[in-house]
């Protein structure tokens, strides 16, 4: 008697959304039911790409520490992990992949009954003269930080240019600080941290200053010219020219979505894949997707949007393992919670701006407090800013950003619980948060914001 053929479950990206997705369709299924092969055109799998920029500023002193789980580790659970091997083109009428070898440029075909797309982001990186050269760094994989360190480690001056004020260009400002480096940081916008009103990003500014990171905002570079041995020498915008040893770019990301669009496969607005609650793509029954390619259901807004982060990437390889293993799950959506870091400052913030809640035609109150992170009176207590958004008449919270020191960034996860759960601002301010001196004051300042917001939105007529 024959055996039934097993299905295979080929996986196009091996870090966090796809061999999260391998792993727990392993799990579920073992080798003889199910065959899976993962193809990642990098030299690592399941690393922690948010960490580079502490790696690079020496924080971790090891690479191999941003790596979950080695390659040998996944194959050791018979998962077929290919590296060094980049899919090309997906033929879904004929459900299969081809597949060029980086190296040797060697293709094959390779047939799936389940697909899982997850081949993340691409850097963000202008079409400017010179941003080729020798010098210039995005920071988005464990190679491209190697590379960078290996550029500091050889560079003829100490003088840095970082290219964006998002979250990697905060956080490798910090970095080529902590490495001695002067730093300049050249903003298009207003304020740095975009993801930040720019009343809360002016706080960041001046931090940054005190740090001794020279701030340039409303600056459009235009040029990044080069020496006679053709490294880059200076970032040039329409106003000024900075010179530069090294050039970092964290002017973002958007979704690499190269092969699904050629595929034919669902795209949203922002140019990330359109998935169901289980995480496959529309309309396509045996293909999944998650992580930074894709775009997900925002809670607050009701609309989907695109953001790259590991947690949702982790999470979304869970759902689609879970699904591709024969199991049920859903991914139910996001409210856009995020926390970064400046040397000692904090940055945090959970659902909507004002200009977001502009954008979807949301009506709202605003609120800003000032407090401290621990009572008053007790030891190292510091201060903190907190920024909260509620809806008009009906007091729905809809965002809070904090700024501040020691225990700032972590407060947000209450108002990300408070969305996630539809509270209003009036019903916050019963909740019964932890108290003691060394932890925070009696009221806890989102509290204190929640309180305060909602005193507004009921005088609002």
């Amino acid at each position: 008697m024959s055996m039934p053929a097993r299905e295979r479950l080929v996986v196009i990206g091996g870090d966090a959304a796809g061999m999260s997705a391998a792993s727990q369709a392993r799990r579920l299924k073992g080798p003889g039911e199910l065959e899976i092969v993962a193809f990642e055109r990098g030299h690592f799998t399941s690393y922690s790409a948010c960490g580079i920029p502490y790696w690079v500023g020496g924080d971790v002193t090891d690479r191999d520490d941003l790596i979950a789980r080695t390659p040998e580790e996944h194959r050791a659970r018979d998962i077929d992990l290919r590296l060094r091997t980049e899919v090309v083109e997906i033929d879904v009428p004929g459900r299969r992949v081809r597949a060029r070898d980086v190296d040797s440029g060697a293709e094959s075909w390779t047939s799936y009954d389940k697909l899982v797309i997850a081949t993340g982001a691409r850097p963000v990186r202008p079409d400017l003269p010179g941003v080729d050269a020798p010098g210039v760094h995005g920071v988005q994989t464990l190679d491209d930080g190697q590379a960078l360190l290996d550029t500091l480690a050889r560079a003829r001056g100490k003088r840095a240019v970082v290219v964006g004020a998002g979250y990697i260009g905060v956080e490798m400002a910090e970095a080529l600080i902590t490495r001695g480096y002067e730093v300049t940081v050249v903003n298009r916008g207003s304020e740095p941290m975009s993801t930040l009103d720019p009343d809360m990003g002016r706080l960041v500014h001046t931090a940054m200053e005190g740090l001794g990171i020279a701030m340039v905002n409303d600056a459009e570079v235009t040029e990044l010219p080069t020496d006679a041995d053709g490294r880059v020498r200076a970032v040039v915008t329409k106003d000024a020219e900075y010179p530069a040893d090294v050039v970092v770019l964290g002017i973002g990301v958007r979704p690499e979505t190269t092969l699904a669009a050629a595929a034919g496969l669902p795209l949203g607005a922002h140019g990330g894949l359109l998935t169901d609650l289980a995480m496959r793509v529309r309309g396509h029954r045996d293909i999944w997707a998650g992580g930074d390619c894709v775009e997900v259901l925002d809670l607050v807004s009701g609309q989907e949007r695109h953001i790259a982060l590991g947690t949702h990437a982790n999470k979304h390889g869970q759902v689609i393992g879970t699904n591709a293993g024969g199991g049920y799950a859903t991914f139910p959506g996001v409210v856009g919670t995020a926390v970064s870091k400046v040397c000692d400052l904090e940055i945090a913030r959970t659902g909507l701006r004002e200009k977001d809640a502009r954008r979807v035609g949301l009506q709202y109150e605003t609120v800003t407090v000032e407090s401290t992170s621990r009572a008053g009176y007790y030891p190292g207590a510091s201060p903190m800013t907190v920024k909260m958004l509620a809806e008009r008449r009906t007091g729905r919270l809809l965002g809070v950003q904090i700024v501040g020191r020691e225990g700032a960034a972590k407060r947000v996860d209450i108002a990300a619980v408070a969305l996630t759960a539809g509270m209003t601002v009036e019903r916050m301010t019963a909740l019964d948060l932890g108290y003691a001196p060394p932890f925070s004051p009696v009221w806890d300042p989102v509290l204190v914001a929640a309180r305060k917001a909602a005193t507004k939105v009921r005088a609002t007529p």
